[in-house]
């Protein structure tokens, strides 16, 4: 017999928070007061393109493990030079733009779901943020997680198994007690490789007005969601 999910464990960028509205905000302050000419909304695109590029080279073991902030920066570096505007953006500039992914707005439904959600499971944030960044983003965004479960305890990123595993571990539950509510279909597959069960949320303006997030069509889950509310109303909550 299949055990009941005991615990509903989410991803937080694009699935609870919508990271390209809050960075391209935070990023169109910083180079409106510096003068530097830069569209905000694709320079966020481009610099969340590196994002699983650089996870992938430390899964690789390419490179030691460094936590998100740290890759955030080197990809930021990177894209600055790419633009021709190295010289324009002083560190203190730098740093206002890496802690942008600390302070992203939820989608309007995602804390009256967690809420709903939170009254029959457990829930944690199970992000490639580092501890420190989920830390303050679920604060800032007043997000009702009961734990936040950072890829950093594993010294891992999804979709290593390794991260799903620790999740369920440090909870003491059975991997197919946990299910992964997220809006990546890469996401979800690493989960079920890793023992979990999966639900996907759809998040159509996940990437912004020019680019196509991932459907509900073309990813494979136990369960399929428009939001956290349909979640839980589909978990009989």
């Amino acid at each position: 017999m299949t055990p009941a999910v005991r615990v509903l464990a989410f991803d937080i960028f694009g699935t609870t928070v919508d990271w390209y509205t809050g960075v391209a905000r935070q990023a169109a302050d910083v180079f409106g007061h510096l003068g530097v000419q830069l569209d905000a909304g694709t320079f966020t695109s481009e610099w969340r393109a590196k994002y699983l590029p650089s996870m992938a080279r430390v899964r690789r073991h390419e490179r030691d493990w460094a936590y998100l902030d740290t890759l955030h920066r080197e990809s930021l570096d990177e894209l600055l030079l790419e633009h021709g505007v190295d010289d324009s953006v002083d560190e203190a500039s730098r740093q206002r733009l890496v802690d942008a992914w600390h302070r992203l707005p939820a989608w309007d439904d995602s804390v009256a779901g967690l809420r709903r959600l939170r009254e029959h499971h457990v829930l944690a944030a199970l992000s490639n943020g580092g501890f420190a960044l989920m830390t303050n983003l679920v604060k800032a965004a007043d997000l009702p997680f009961d734990c936040i479960l950072s890829a950093e305890l594993a010294h891992a990123y999804k979709p290593d198994a390794r991260v799903y595993r620790t999740a369920a571990g440090l909870l003491d539950v059975r991997p197919d007690e946990v299910l992964m509510v997220a809006a990546h279909g890469w996401d979800l597959e690493g989960a079920a490789a890793a023992g979990l069960r999966t639900a996907f949320v759809e998040r159509p303006r996940e990437k912004g007005p020019d680019r196509q997030a991932d459907r509900a069509a073309d990813v494979k889950a136990d369960l399929h969601a428009t939001d956290f509310l349909d979640l839980a109303g589909k978990l009989g909550v």
